[in-house]
């Protein structure tokens, strides 16, 4: 069955989105992909790690990852607290800016199908096709829908309400810092790596971006962190109170985050952290607060409705597998709708060919992340900690695939 003239219907237009959008239109779909944001999108300051796996979905999509996709670095550190290094592992990668492949994608689909400003009210299922309400008044029609909007899913919470993020028990504090604005000792120290700082029953990690407008130029480049520490839910409860008294769902915009609990930030990066990593938190204005949440869903395919990255399965940060995941999420989507089978039977096949392999990135991520928790309450729970917490565990682990290729 050819797949020209089929029109699919895209909610959210991320990277998720995108790479559905960019790999259904090369399949000979007529997509309109639709954003609920009306202002344009933007990482806040988040770093991706890239594997090969993203390459080549970049590859299919007709993109060059070869094209100043990000910088290179070589292996690993670990400082201790008084910014000696204490371990490394070799390990060359390229890191880079979620927003140089968000821009990648964007000016690879065609504007006038990517709408923003279109918040999904609810779906319909009239025959053959799927119709999406939006909060204008708008509709739109088509014979498939793909759900890529993310873990506030509104597509997941109509087709599987029971399914809700699930909070760790930690978080993360993020950030982005100018090259130029740190030391040159601090330069010297954390550009050529990720490197890594453990305080007791923490994890501070930190690597090069391109700078503004994809900028690579030595100087002109960026410092990505990421810090998780433990908070109990009581405690994520006030760190999601602003100012006025309203307390937050789920995350809170940097902007409303509260005086005191930047300060007690601060402080704890003085006692805490190497004298290099202790720059590029310090430096950063507004740091980004991210609660870590689980999300597992029991389908990816409802009869014409797809789901796919976040809005499917939500794996903890330390796999830095979230948008390699929903890179192959949209390829394997785009390869079981070119099969000729319908398209609620393509769709089981994309469902039975991506559950096993996020259900493994979920895990994993629960794994690594599992120190980082306020309590262990198992003997499992305690060995994986014990496991996973040293130095030479971290670098060899963090960010690395390898367990889904062997």
């Amino acid at each position: 069955m050819s797949n020209s003239g089929s029109r699919a219907i895209v909610i959210g237009g991320s990277m998720g989105g995108l790479f559905a959008g960019i790999l259904l239109r090369k399949s000979g779909w007529t997509v309109e992909i639709y954003e609920r944001v009306s202002a344009a999108l933007s990482g806040r300051g988040a770093g991706i790690v890239t594997h090969a796996e993203l390459c080549a979905v970049l590859e299919a999509a007709g993109l060059d990852p070869k094209n100043d996709l990000g910088v290179a670095v070589q292996g690993r550190k670990t400082f201790d607290r008084s910014g000696h290094v204490i371990g490394t592992y070799q390990c060359p990668q390229i890191v880079t800016a979620w927003d140089r492949v968000f821009r990648m994608l964007l000016e690879a689909f065609p504007e006038s199908n990517y709408h923003s400003g279109k918040e999904l009210l609810r779906i319909e299922f009239p025959g053959e096709e799927v119709v999406a309400h939006f909060a204008d008044g708008t509709c739109a029609e088509g014979e498939m829908l793909v759900g890529a909007d993310g873990f506030r899913s509104t597509v997941r919470s109509q087709i599987l309400p029971e399914v809700q993020p699930s909070y760790a028990g930690y978080v993360a504090w993020r950030g982005l810092v100018d090259e130029q604005a740190l030391s040159e000792r601090a330069r010297k120290d954390l550009f050529d790596c990720l490197a890594f700082c453990l305080p007791p029953g923490e994890q501070m990690l930190g690597y090069p971006v391109a700078g503004p407008n994809n900028d690579l130029r030595v100087g002109h480049r960026r410092y990505n962190f990421v810090w998780y520490r433990p908070v109990s839910s009581e405690q994520l409860k006030d760190l999601l109170t602003d100012e006025n008294g309203h307390t937050h769902s789920l995350s809170i915009a940097p902007a409303l985050l509260r005086k005191d609990v930047i300060k007690d930030l601060r402080d704890a990066v003085r006692k805490l952290l190497a004298p290099q990593l202790q720059e590029a938190v310090n430096l950063n204005p507004q740091p980004l607060l991210q609660p870590i949440y689980d999300v597992e869903t029991r389908h990816m395919a409802f009869g014409r409705v797809a789901i796919l990255g976040d809005a499917a399965f939500i794996g903890r940060p330390h796999v830095a597998a979230g948008v390699t995941k929903a890179a192959e999420d949209a390829m394997a989507l785009a390869t079981a709708l070119e099969s000729g089978n319908d398209v609620p039977k393509a769709l089981r096949i994309f469902e039975q060919s991506r559950m096993p392999v996020n259900r493994r990135i979920v895990e994993r991520g629960r794994d690594l992340g599992v120190y980082l928790q306020p309590q262990l309450s198992t003997e499992e729970e305690y060995r994986k900690a014990e496991k996973h917490s040293t130095p030479a565990s971290v670098m060899a682990e963090i960010a690395i695939l390898d367990f889904l290729r062997g």
